[in-house]
């Protein structure tokens, strides 16, 4: 038996026996594809952070990784960048995504929020993540783009299709979704630049560094890993924190013995059972050594944020959930360079979506059916595919 046998139904387990075994190790990725796979926290962090490892699939050997097919027009974005395009990039991006944009969210989350639970009633039986923890972010990060309505729920057939397929999903379903996503964000650019709006794309067209620009395909892909991200590592977030919480009773009372812990909690539901199980795939690009092992140039590396957010030389007791605890170098938003943009708008969204639900309802727990608690089929993202809950205000 392969010591990653098991990763997508019990990767706790494999990332254990990992570590202690053989922290960089060679597996079948995604894709099928051999890669190398890392799990020590220290090997993680220097990962995340070495210029030699590179996002730009260029630099992958002829005939190994695969990934999505993505057209050039979706494909130049931030997560498949290296300086000085990254660097230029977000750069500009900066510019029109600040902190105080985020701040100002605040208040529409918690609105959108407050919808949601309006809809659910005072008392009932729901799937929470197609209640809430899936239509919350997608509203948010809409809102933010400036995506009309009706595209809405199509996004997030597309975005579910690419990242986890349901059984059963035919192959070119995925070809389909991009085909589709390709001709949305193509109309909704025009659209933006015929008719600006009080939104990030359209400050996102306009904006300028010294003369300099974003470019179309810069553009459209940007608006694509926005969307993307924005929606998908939330839902993870929302869905898993509050999975985490019904299943450690002592830990949600706590919480609502002292809600001030929220913020805190955010950073330990991020550490403990974070949005994605493997960080985006890097290509060396000359030989590395890591963790004691040569790995060849070229070839497919995957950096686990979420094995080295349990690892016990970082992190005392990693298994236990602990809202107390000091999380402080938790990998679950990344390192470097490439920490994700969008962190504090995924923290902000988690935070308000948390305290939202369980002020609304003193009672809420895990669903009759428990055993309907269901892992989306994916190395990528770390997410419930459904959460059945009971809840009400008594």
């Amino acid at each position: 038996m392969d010591l990653a046998d098991g990763l997508l139904d019990h990767p706790y387990d494999v990332y254990r026996r990992l570590r202690d075994s053989a922290p960089v190790h060679r597996i079948a990725g995604p894709d099928g594809t051999p890669a190398w796979l890392v799990t020590r926290y220290d090997d993680v962090r220097a990962a995340l952070a070495d210029p030699r490892l590179s996002l730009d699939k260029r630099h992958a050997t002829a005939g190994t990784y695969k990934g999505f097919s993505l057209p050039p027009a979706l494909d130049a974005n931030l997560l498949n960048m290296d300086p000085p395009d990254h660097t230029r990039i977000r750069r500009l991006v900066g510019r029109a995504f600040t902190p105080r944009r985020t701040e100002q969210l605040r208040t529409p989350i918690r609105r959108t929020a407050d919808q949601l639970l309006d809809a659910m009633g005072d008392s009932g039986d729901t799937d929470l993540i197609a209640a809430y923890a899936a239509p919350l972010p997608i509203t948010v990060i809409c809102d933010l783009l400036g995506v009309p309505d009706r595209h809405r729920r199509d996004f997030r057939v597309w975005t579910d299709t690419l990242v986890a397929p349901a059984p059963g999903t035919p192959p070119e379903a995925g070809k389909h979704a991009v085909v589709a996503m390709l001709g949305f964000f193509t109309r909704l650019l025009a659209d933006k630049r015929e008719e600006p709006g009080d939104d990030l794309l359209s400050d996102l067209i306009a904006v300028r560094d010294e003369g300099d620009r974003l470019g179309e395909d810069e553009l459209m892909s940007l608006a694509f890993l926005i969307l993307f991200a924005g929606y998908e590592n939330t839902v993870q977030l929302i869905g898993n924190a509050v999975l985490a919480l019904l299943q450690h009773p002592e830990q949600l009372a706590a919480l609502r013995a002292d809600p001030a812990q929220l913020s805190g909690a955010v950073e330990e539901f991020l550490r403990y059972e974070g949005p994605a199980l493997l960080a985006i795939r890097r290509f060396p690009v000359e030989d590395v050594i890591i963790g004691g092992v040569t790995i060849p140039a070229g070839e497919t590396v995957w950096v686990s944020a979420s094995a080295a957010n349990r690892d016990p030389e970082r992190f005392p007791d990693p298994d236990r959930l602990d809202l107390a605890r000091d999380t402080s170098g938790h990998l679950a938003l990344g390192h470097g360079i490439h920490y994700c943009l969008g962190a504090p708008l995924a923290r902000a969204e988690t935070e308000i979506a948390l305290a939202a639900l369980l002020e609304r309802y003193p009672r809420l727990e895990l669903g009759v059916a428990e055993d309907a608690v269901r892992w989306r089929p994916s190395l990528r993202a770390r997410g419930l595919a459904a959460l059945p809950v009971s809840y009400g205000k008594k």
